[in-house]
């Protein structure tokens, strides 16, 4: 009898096992929902500390993976930012919003030809449902290399399909900007903001061409405009605060 006795405690044990495991995998997933959480309310710090301790038991999930990579771009770390989205990407090749947010890793890192390669794999998947993202920031990376006929071939594609998308029209006057040619910004912004008023980048942008041209007083109402519309503490905030103290 010993033999049943012992295949028994065996499967007890086994089942004992697997009984633990499932329950710590619950409580892995609830911990990334409530990382997810601190997330959506910008808390990356929060976010981080929830994230990490899902890991322990979701070390092949994917999604945690681009959630990691998400908290650490909050927090300004690209370099460990782009490690957990290439993780996410190897554990699901075709999870394009991580191929997207790896690209944007590249981007703040400035490897802008790693960030074209990236944007450029998935940017004409027809599954994609929204490429004016990929065209957008493949213009950025273009603008990062100075070469501006490029970057606005990309901020033009991705305004072709998604009209007035700030992204793309802060680009692409951006690049008219440097490229000596304010008065194409301008109108292009002005004819935006008639249709998006509180688009606070946009003004930022309109108010740096006012000062290419000495326009004191439209520079300052325009930083102004960027005050009423632009969460305080963003870098955009403090940038307007900065030029009107002055």
């Amino acid at each position: 009898m010993k033999q049943p006795v012992i295949a028994l405690l065996a499967s007890l044990t086994l089942l004992s096992c697997t009984a633990n495991s499932l329950q710590q995998k619950r409580i892995a997933e609830a911990t990334m929902e409530l990382g997810e959480a601190h997330l959506n309310k910008g808390n990356f710090t929060a976010a981080l500390k929830e994230l990490l301790d899902a890991e322990k038991v979701l070390p092949k999930d994917p999604f945690l993976h681009n959630d990691l990579g998400v908290a650490y771009m909050g927090k300004e770390r690209f370099d460990l930012a782009e490690r957990h989205f290439k993780k996410a990407v190897a554990l699901k090749p075709d999870y394009i919003p991580a191929k997207n947010n790896l690209g944007t890793a590249y981007l703040k890192q400035k490897k802008y030809d790693k960030a074209i390669e990236c944007y450029g794999e998935f940017s004409t998947d027809l599954l994609y449902s929204t490429p004016h993202f990929a065209f957008s920031n493949m213009g950025w990376a273009y603008l990062g290399k100075k070469e501006h006929a490029l970057a606005r071939k990309f901020f033009s594609k991705a305004l072709n399909l998604k009209p007035n998308f700030i992204n793309a029209v802060h680009g692409l006057a951006t690049s008219h900007i440097q490229s000596g040619n304010p008065g194409k910004a301008e109108a292009l912004i002005e004819k935006t903001l008639k249709k998006i008023p509180n688009a606070p980048v946009l003004h930022a942008d309109l108010a740096k061409i006012y000062e290419l041209r000495n326009q004191s007083d439209l520079a300052r109402a325009a930083w102004k405009r960027v005050l009423l519309f632009a969460p305080e503490t963003t870098p955009l905030a403090l940038e307007a605060e900065s030029k009107l103290n002055k």
